[in-house]
C-alpha cells in the first residue's frame, strides 16, 4: 500500500502556522513580483477568487472581502517542507518526495489498520507543525493521488481516503474525469477521447494494448496502475534535472545595460548552485533577455554557447553569461525579464577529462564548496560575486513579505507571557 499526504494549500497555510489569527480566514498568495494569485485559502476559494487571476485586476475584490495578501515567501515555505518531511520519516523507512507540499510513503508491514495510521499521520503534522493534509492510500501510486482527491473534495473522509479494494476504487472511477488522473493532461485527454475515453472508469477498463499504440508506454502503465497493479515504484532519490533554468521578471523595467547584467549574474549564480547540488557540469549556456510583449517594440534576444570546458564555478559560468547578456543588449528598450539556463550538464562522477585541458581545478572545487557551506550556514547570498551589484532596484517586488519566523534571526516570534 502507498499513502500520498498532501499539504492543502501549501503556501497559504504556511502563512497561517504562524498568524493564528488567519486560520479559517480568507488568505492568498502572489507569485514573483507580486503578479498573480498562486495559492488560495479554501475561505478564498469559496469567495470566487480563481488561480492564477491577475493580481491587479482583484485586488479590488480582495480588500472588500478583507483577504489576507502575501508576496511568495521562498525561505519560510521551504523550511516548513522540510519540517513536514522530516516529520512524515517517521512514518515509514520508504518515502519519495514528490515535490515540496507532496510525500509518497509505502505502507508494507505496518501493524495498525490503514485508515488509523492515515488520521494518525494527518493529525501529527497538525499537532507538531500546524499543517493541514489531506492523506490518500491505495495499493499503487495513481490510486493513492486520486484517494487524496478525495480526501480533500470529500469532507466526510475527514481528510483521510482509503482504497484498498476494487469496489472501492471503481466507484472513484466511475465519477472521476480522465484529467483527475495523475499525469494525464489536457493534450493527452483529447487524444483519448478520440478512442471515446471520457472518465477515468472508460480509460481503467479499456484494452491496454490498443490504447499503448495510439498514446505511449506511460498510458499502459496507468490502465494497469487504477486497476490496482502497482507499476510504479517509489523513487528514493529525484532524478537530477537535465537542465537547469533561473529566470525573473525585474521589479523594475531596466533601461540601461548594468542593472541586466546583475541580473543575468545572479541568476547564473542560483543556476550554478544548484547545479552543485546534484553533483553536475554544465557544457552549454542560454541566455535570454525580453522587453514586455505588451508594449510597442517588443524585443526579445537569446543565444547559446559552449562553456570552455565542464563546470560548476560560478565565475566561469558567470563571465559567459555577462558576454552573452552585453552581446545580446540594445539601447532604447526597456527589459522587463531575463534568465539563464544550464541545458547541457554531465553527472561530475561521469567526466572524462580532456586530453589537452585539465579541466576544473581542485582549487575551484574547494572554493565552491565554501561558498556554498557559508551560504548554507549563514544565509542564502551571504556570500555573493561582485558583479551581481549591491544594490538592485531591479529585484523582484514584494510589497506583502511576511517575516521569515524560522531562517533569520531577526524574524523569529517573540512570545509576551503575562
Amino acid at each position: 500500500m502507498f499513502a500520498l499526504v498532501d499539504c492543502n494549500s501549501f503556501y497559504a497555510s504556511c502563512e497561517q502556522v504562524f498568524r493564528p489569527d488567519l486560520r479559517d480566514k480568507p488568505v492568498v498568495v502572489l507569485s514573483n513580483n507580486d503578479g498573480f494569485v498562486v495559492a488560495r485559502s479554501k475561505e478564498a476559494k469559496a469567495l470566487g477568487i480563481g488561480d492564477l487571476q491577475p493580481f491587479f485586476k482583484i485586488e479590488p475584490i480582495l480588500r472588500k472581502h478583507k483577504v489576507a495578501i502575501f508576496s511568495s515567501n521562498y525561505p519560510l515555505y521551504g523550511d516548513i517542507s522540510h519540517r513536514v518531511m522530516k516529520t512524515l520519516n517517521q512514518f515509514s523507512p520508504n518515502i519519495e518526495v514528490y515535490s515540496i507540499d507532496e510525500m509518497f510513503l509505502a505502507l508494507q508491514g505496518i501493524p495498525v489498520d490503514t485508515r488509523d495510521y492515515g488520521h494518525i499521520i494527518k493529525d501529527t503534522l497538525w499537532n507538531h507543525i500546524r499543517m493541514p493534509v489531506g492523506v490518500g492510500i491505495a495499493p499503487t501510486k495513481t490510486l493513492a493521488k486520486l484517494a487524496n482527491r478525495v480526501a480533500k473534495k470529500m469532507p466526510h473522509t475527514g481528510g483521510v481516503c482509503v482504497l484498498d479494494e476494487p469496489h472501492k476504487w471503481e466507484w472513484v472511477l466511475k465519477r472521476s474525469q480522465v484529467t483527475d488522473i495523475w499525469g494525464i493532461a489536457n493534450r493527452m485527454a483529447k487524444r483519448l477521447e478520440e478512442l471515446n475515453i471520457h472518465t477515468a472508469w472508460d480509460l481503467a477498463t479499456s484494452n491496454s494494448k490498443q490504447v499503448r499504440k495510439r498514446c505511449n508506454v506511460n498510458i499502459e502503465r496507468t490502465i494497469n496502475e487504477l486497476n490496482g497493479i502497482p507499476c510504479l515504484a517509489l523513487e528514493d532519490v529525484p532524478p537530477a534535472k537535465k537542465q537547469i533554468y533561473c529566470t525573473r521578471s525585474f521589479g523594475k523595467k531596466a533601461t540601461t545595460l548594468e542593472p541586466v547584467l546583475n541580473a543575468l549574474s545572479l541568476y547564473a549564480a542560483r543556476a550554478a548552485e544548484k547545479l552543485r547540488h546534484q553533483n553536475h557540469l554544465a557544457l552549454t549556456v542560454h541566455v535570454f533577455i525580453h522587453t514586455s510583449p505588451f508594449e510597442p517594440n517588443f524585443h526579445s534576444a537569446s543565444h547559446v554557447i559552449k562553456l570552455p570546458y565542464p563546470t560548476d564555478d560560478t565565475r566561469v559560468i558567470t563571465h559567459a553569461v555577462r558576454q552573452l547578456g552585453t552581446a545580446l543588449y540594445k539601447e532604447g528598450h526597456a527589459f522587463l525579464k531575463a534568465g539563464v539556463g544550464l541545458i547541457e550538464i554531465i553527472d561530475k562522477n561521469d567526466y572524462q577529462f580532456d586530453l589537452f585541458h585539465p579541466g576544473q581545478s581542485d582549487k575551484a572545487d574547494k572554493l565552491m564548496e565554501v561558498i556554498d557551506r557559508i551560504n548554507r550556514l549563514e544565509g542564502k547570498g551571504t556570500l555573493f560575486l561582485g558583479a551581481q551589484g549591491v544594490s538592485k532596484p531591479w529585484y523582484m517586488r514584494q510589497q506583502f513579505t511576511s517575516p521569515q519566523y524560522t531562517t533569520k534571526w531577526s524574524d523569529i516570534p517573540v512570545v509576551s507571557a503575562h
